[in-house]
This record gives C-alpha cells, structure tokens and sequence, in this order.
C-alpha cells in the first residue's frame, strides 16, 4: 500500500456554470459568484488515498510438510524445485543436539508438491566431500541435484567443493576440493559457496561465491571447468574489501566497490543474473557474462544490515515479481522486477502481511506460482501463495 495525492478535483457549481457563462454575467451577480468560486478553492486540500498497487492477496501455510515420520530435521537451509513440481529441502542433521542426531532425516528430502514425503538423499559417501554445514540446494532440468556448504572457520576442512547427483541419490561429479582453496583468484575451487543457479540454456553453473570469497563465479556444466568470474559492478578480477573488511551498515551500501557476504543468486528468463549482495543491502544484475546492470537496495535502515538472503522471481512467462528473503529481519520483500519498486513485505516487525519467520534463507517458486521459503532458525518450510 502507498499514499498518492488524488490528481483529479470534481468542483460542481451547482447550476453548471462555465467559464463562458461567467464572463456573461454582469455587475454583483459576477462578482458574488466568483467569490464563492475562489473561498471553495482556498479552502480545498487534496485528499490523501490508500492505493494498493499490488494487488496482491497473500496466503501462508506452514503445515503443508512435515518431516519424515519418525525422523527430525535441524536448521533448514535451502528449498529447491524439479523439473516436475517437486520440492527438494536441505537441512543441517548436525545441528541437531548430539544425543538426537541417529534420528536424523537425510539432509536433501523430496516431497511432492502436496508435502508428501518422496526419499531422502545425501551425507558423507565415498568418492566425494559432503559440506560440514549444508547451505545451498540447486536442481537442474535433468532433475539432478547440486549442493554446496558454508563452513569456512578451518581452511583445511573448508567446504571448498559443489556436488552434483542424480535425481535418485548417485554421485555424478565434484567440483572444487574440501580445504584446497586459493581464494578469489582460484579457478578450481569455491570457498564456502552461498548458492547454486543451473543455466539449462547455457549448460553452465552459476555460484554465488561469496561466505569467503566475493565473486560469483561460472563453470561448464558438464566438465566443470572454470568459465569466468567477476566481483561487484562486474570488476574483473574481483574487487577485495580492506583487511578485516567491514560489517556492513543499516543506512545503505550502494556504492561499496566489493561484494560482502555475497548470498543469493538467479537467472532470470531473460538472461539476467541477480545476485544479493547481504550485508551492502543491494541486489546487483548483470549480463550473463559479468557486465553489470543495475543494483537496488533492500531492506536499508531496518534493524539489521543483513538484509537480502534469497532470491526467486514468480512463475508466470515475465517473471513479474522479484521475492527476496530479509534474513536479518525475518521477512519476504515483493518487488516489481523492472522497477524495482517494493510493493509488499511479509512477515514480523511493519510488515504489511504478517507472519512468523525464523531466519528466512534461500528460497524457490514452484511452478503453480507458490513461494517456498527456507527457514534455518524456524527449521521448517514456509509456502506462500499470490493471488491477485
């Protein structure tokens, strides 16, 4: 909702009278009328208007899964979407209090788009480093599934790697190796990867690289290899934050010349790669090969800096609404794609719809339009729906 200023005034004079006929009359009569005339203008004052330029309705539903029966999930950090309308969640077993741990639902869960509970995949296997802290869930139109992890506090236990799966659970391939990584100048490994977009139409792997490094980084799909990388306004190599760096700031961060805390990442329809930049408050959006675009900020002067999370857009052919996950102040933003313009929040604090989040992290659009938002500190999946 927003307040406009009514453009059009409707002033009756009663007898209709024109400008026309004004001049007509003669002597008082002219006189007394155009008196009137002007007292009811001065004493006009514009009406102010509740509008909503949305229009749209918002439902929630945080029963429509479960974890599976018997089992126990810990922070949920990811929610990813098939190619055939299934949801894929990704969870943290070891944040789960020790004693509780045995119980643990696989990590990655797939449900149908109605919750019920399809398998479980994932964990350490051999053949391949499974993430210390599970972060990110990606699927591609093949159906596989690719993971990333966080953990970055040991570099020779850093979680420097993406896997890749079959739909069915089977190892296809490693990217990256656990605790091998040279920082933001490396081409063969991630360090602590916050999200994973599969470009179908390119056959490339897009990552937002950026728990310690700050870049967002490509590779060929299907060998692997390195492609391309490039840093804030598309800076080439990478522009680096000052020694320590800094923690962001409430007020806003458009022109901080790096990325910090580099978090979600999304390709849209029409071959834009967005990318949350969380603690500078901004999305940036470049060409698919690094130019920048444009940026806006998100979330600036709420309590905390660590604003924009996730990224997904909505379902329909022009991707009308872009959804951003506030973490840092457990809330969803819906904005207008091309303009940028914030049109509902949902959640806690003044949000205009309101509905309790914990820790609201990556999130996906299903195909029927819904938005599924992955909370780490709730531990559950939150789905919205739209309606206009």
């Amino acid at each position: 909702m927003r307040l406009i200023e009514r453009s059009t005034i409707g002033i009756s004079c009663g007898s209709g009278v024109s400008e026309t006929r004004l001049r007509q009359l003669s002597g008082n009569a002219a006189i007394v009328l155009a008196t009137l005339l002007a007292i009811f203008l001065v004493g006009f004052t514009p009406t102010l208007v509740a509008q909503d330029t949305t229009a749209l309705k918002v439902q929630t539903d945080v029963d429509w899964w479960h974890p599976p029966q018997g089992k126990l999930v810990g922070d949920v950090s990811a929610v990813a979407v098939g190619p055939d309308g299934s949801v894929w969640v990704l969870h943290r077993p070891r944040s789960l209090p020790e004693q509780d741990r045995a119980n643990a639902a696989p990590p990655v869960l797939k449900y149908d788009p109605d919750g019920r509970f399809l398998a479980g995949y994932g964990g350490p296997g051999n053949g391949y480093d499974w993430p210390q802290v599970e972060h990110s869930l990606a699927l591609d139109a093949q159906g596989h599934f690719w993971v990333s992890g966080s953990f970055h506090n040991d570099p020779t236990r850093a979680d420097d790697a993406i896997l890749e799966f079959t739909g069915d659970g089977h190892f296809v391939k490693q990217i990256g190796v656990q605790g091998a990584s040279k920082g933001d100048s490396d081409t063969k490994n991630v360090r602590a990867a916050s999200d994973i977009y599969v470009n179908d139409a390119t056959s490339e792997v897009y990552v937002s690289d950026g728990y310690a490094n700050h870049r967002v980084v490509v590779f060929d799909r299907a060998s692997g290899d390195f492609k391309r990388m490039w840093g804030a306004f598309g800076s080439q190599p990478p522009v680096l934050p000052p020694a320590g760096g800094t923690t962001g700031s409430a007020t806003g961060n458009e022109d901080v010349p790096f990325f910090e805390g580099l978090h979600g990442i999304e390709v849209s329809g029409d071959g834009l790669v967005y990318v949350a930049d969380r603690l500078h408050q901004r999305i940036q959006v470049f060409a698919l090969d690094g130019k920048y675009q444009k940026q806006f900020s998100v979330g600036v002067g709420q309590e905390s800096p660590q604003t924009a999370s996730g990224i997904a857009f909505s379902a329909d052919p022009a991707q009308r609404y872009l959804f951003v996950s506030d973490f840092g102040n457990s809330r969803v933003l819906v904005f207008d794609r091309k303009s940028h313009e914030q049109l509902v929040s949902i959640g806690g604090g003044d949000s205009d719809v309101q509905v309790e989040m914990g820790g609201p992290h990556l999130i996906a659009s299903g195909r029927d339009g819904s938005l599924y938002v992955a909370e780490v500190r709730g531990r559950k999946v939150l789905r919205l729906t739209f309606s206009e």
